[in-house]
């Protein structure tokens, strides 16, 4: 209930890792909050609120000790694309309205890791989410090339006049914003490239804000932060909204409790395979809720784990939790006494910081992976990247019609098992006879193997294959069942019927390998007792000996 309670005693040494680290991330965090807000359509302090107390609240409840959670850029889009149809970008109802939107994907989440249901979040497959990631940074790098060259923000369908009556009436102001993105853009590619370890965030942010206030950017009308305001975010519940907009808001809510868990998890499972520790995903997804319910009673947006800020943590030193309240303590800093020096702050400057790290997100290799692995994966990435894209501002159908399909090919594959005639293979084990040109496991036996579950789906095809097979020398069907993990009633029908009608032709039914959790399917609906336990083998060679030397016994018999 309390994890936090189970974090090592810090040591000096560990305080001192922690709180290098903590104020690495924290010195990144505090500019990535402000460019997070302008991607979700949020006030810039409401990115700071997102990066306050959700924190804290995400790295004391969650499982991940290193987890940085805060405004993350995919989480942030999604709050956008949701909101866009409900309310005009920046006002009152639309903070509102987010403030809902976290509350209700936190609620999900928490509801989801309470009831131990973390394993839901492994339905959205990969190809939907890598179809998904790559269309939605597309989509937001697409967003911030506008504010990246001092043009308006591309928020309605009548941006295109806005931005030709903006590069019309004050030429100057593009001219004098552009070089500020991208100078931005540059130096956060030679600072990667060379001094990875350097704060290459905050430190365009200083140099943007000094030359910004130099030149006057604001006093010429250019866009920059402009007064955010200090202290303590407002910790209260939204003011109430109609019914219909609650509605609008439960299957966006949805899909972000759902991809922002999946973003979530692959920074977990990363910190947890680096670090040697084990890590509970229904855990992690109760942090990960009560850290958006916290954001959206702190006045801010939904929030997710961050893979970069998690990987910064990671790479300068941080040993537990403790990193994260340092970042937490830095954010709050600036909150109380640095939020001033801010308002020179280029929004241009904020789109470079938007653009660089999305730009390493972009993997169209991907889709050829993908299409190598499995054409049906490589297409429904495909599909997934179009359907967003194509979308917008409702990204959520993108995701909708990637599960669809990928739930349809999940479906069409397992109506498709393989089902193989099986001979006795030099190693003891039954292979596929007609690919290794094996002999009968013995002349009167019909020796069979489904690669599948035992359901209602494969059932009839397994019953088929069999039905096609048999022939009057046949005395013993064998069914190897060492890969079916499950069976279900209609299975066990099935299995019923066909030991009725072979019985009644003086054909036996016989199964060999069956996994115990199978069998005691079977026991409990009585069908081992109907089949007799000479029916059973308990490996497949165990089946080839006892059937080849009842075989050869017979064959004098029937001379």
């Amino acid at each position: 209930m309390f994890p936090f309670l189970a974090w090592p005693r810090p040591t000096l040494d560990s305080l001192r890792k922690d709180a290098l680290a903590g104020v690495s991330v924290g010195l990144v965090l505090v500019p990535q909050a402000l460019a997070y807000a302008t991607v979700a359509g949020m006030p810039a302090e409401t990115g700071l609120y997102a990066a306050l107390l959700p924190a804290v609240v995400g790295v004391l409840w969650g499982s991940s000790p290193l987890l940085a959670v805060g405004p993350v850029a995919l989480t942030s889009l999604l709050t956008l694309a949701s909101l866009q149809p409900l309310a005009s970008p920046g006002s009152a109802h639309w903070v509102y309205l987010a403030m809902w939107l976290a509350l209700y994907a936190g609620a999900i989440q928490f509801l989801l890791g309470a009831l131990r249901m973390g394993i839901i979040a492994n339905f959205v497959s990969y190809p939907v989410v890598a179809g998904f990631i790559n269309a939605a940074a597309l989509i937001i790098i697409v967003s911030q090339l506008p504010p990246l060259l001092g043009l308006p923000a591309p928020h309605d369908a009548q941006w295109p006049a806005r931005a030709a009556a903006a590069l019309a009436d004050s030429p100057r102001l593009v001219a004098d914003a552009a070089p500020f993105g991208l100078a931005a853009i540059l130096l956060l590619i030679v600072q990667r490239r060379f001094a990875p370890r350097l704060p290459g965030v905050l430190i365009v942010c200083v140099i943007a804000i000094i030359a910004s206030a130099t030149i006057g950017l604001a006093a010429k009308g250019g866009a920059v932060v402009g007064p955010i305001p200090g202290g303590l975010p407002p910790l209260t519940l939204p003011p109430s909204i109609p019914l219909d907009e609650h509605r609008a808001l439960l299957p966006a809510a949805l899909i972000i409790a759902l991809l922002s868990f999946t973003e979530a998890m692959s920074s977990c499972r990363t910190l947890a395979r680096k670090r040697g520790e084990p890590w509970d995903q229904n855990q992690e997804l109760i942090g990960q809720g009560l850290a958006k319910i916290a954001s959206g009673a702190s006045g801010a947006f939904p929030v997710s784990g961050s893979f970069s800020r998690s990987a910064l943590n990671l790479y300068v030193g941080a040993e537990t939790g403790w990193s994260t309240l340092f970042s937490a303590a830095c954010v709050l800093a600036c909150l109380l006494w640095a939020t001033p020096y801010l308002y020179h702050l280029p929004l241009a400057a904020l789109a470079a910081i938007i653009i660089v790290p999305l730009a390493g997100l972009l993997d169209f290799a991907v889709f050829r992976r993908l299409w190598r692995a499995s054409p049906d994966d490589g297409a429904i990435a495909l599909l997934t990247f179009v359907a967003t894209i194509a979308s917008v501002p409702y990204l959520h159908w993108g995701v909708f019609a990637g599960f669809v399909v990928s739930l349809l090919a999940y479906l069409y594959r397992r109506s498709r098992p393989r089902i193989i005639e099986v001979g006795p293979h030099p190693d003891g084990t039954l292979r596929e006879r007609g690919h290794h040109r094996l002999p009968h496991v013995a002349p009167d036996v019909l020796a069979v193997r489904m690669d599948a579950a035992i359901t209602y789906i494969t059932a009839p095809l397994l019953e088929r294959f069999v039905n096609e097979r048999l022939h009057p020398g046949v005395k013993t069907v064998l069914i190897a069942a060492s890969p079916v993990n499950d069976i279900d009633a209609t299975g066990i029908e099935m299995l019923r019927q066909l030991h009725e009608r072979l019985l009644a032709q003086g054909v036996a039914l016989k199964l060999a390998g069956v996994k115990k959790q199978v069998h005691d399917v079977l026991e409990r609906t009585g069908l081992t007792r109907e089949l007799g336990d000479a029916a059973f083998f308990a490996t497949d060679g165990a089946a080839i000996e006892t059937l080849a030397a009842t075989s050869a016994q017979s064959q004098p018999a029937t001379a």
